[in-house]
């Protein structure tokens, strides 16, 4: 049984669910160029660009899992994590308004809400790393059902009633966006209250 004065060991940067994260980040590239490649054809590529979204956007579950599970959360994964989200979900976005499939002002709103909460997280270095919150995650969840259904060329098998659809879970996923990142300000006004206080 190990001494309950001897600290707990510190998980290395360089563990599995990091790497999957780097992985994530990196993916987006490609993805931006296959759905670009596709100009709005609906072909293969984009087939394959929304396949590969979903696939990298699901790691962000998986990464998360394993780290919890094996204790490897670290604070270089609590930072990556989010960022790897923005980086794919706001190049799909990018993607969706340059080829006329999304409006921009719901693109730039998002990117705004996201690139503000990013810079106050790296402002916020120099104290804590904040995780993301419950509502944070939702978000994410809801923006990429949101984004993946825009990728998915499923009017061509559905008909066209599903741009409807698109749009509604579009709408909630910009909703939420908007209120997670108000309400993640609010939160760490009050905790800095708190702290000076004490």
């Amino acid at each position: 049984m190990a001494s309950p004065n001897v600290p707990a060991a510190v998980p290395s940067n360089w563990n599995l669910p990091n790497l999957i994260t780097v992985v994530r980040i990196l993916l987006a590239p490609l993805f931006m160029w296959m759905l670009l490649a596709d100009n709005g054809e609906d072909g293969p590529l984009r087939w394959w660009a929304a396949g590969l979204f979903i696939v990298a956007i699901a790691t962000d579950g998986i990464d998360g899992a394993i780290a919890r599970r094996q204790g490897l959360v670290t604070d270089l994964g609590k930072l990556l994590d989010p960022i790897a989200d923005k980086v794919l979900t706001g190049g799909a976005l990018v993607c969706l308004s340059i080829l006329g499939e999304l409006w921009w002002w719901v693109t730039i709103v998002i990117l705004v809400r996201e690139v503000g909460i990013t810079v106050f997280r790296f402002v916020m270095l120099r104290d804590r790393v904040i995780p993301a919150s419950r509502g944070g995650k939702l978000k994410t969840l809801l923006q990429a059902v949101a984004i993946s259904l825009y990728l998915l060329p499923l009017w061509l098998v559905f008909g066209e009633w599903v741009h409807y659809l698109n749009a509604v879970v579009m709408a909630a996923a910009l909703v939420v966006t908007v209120v997670t990142g108000i309400d993640y300000l609010l939160a760490a006004r009050r905790e800095n209250r708190s702290r000076r206080d004490a």
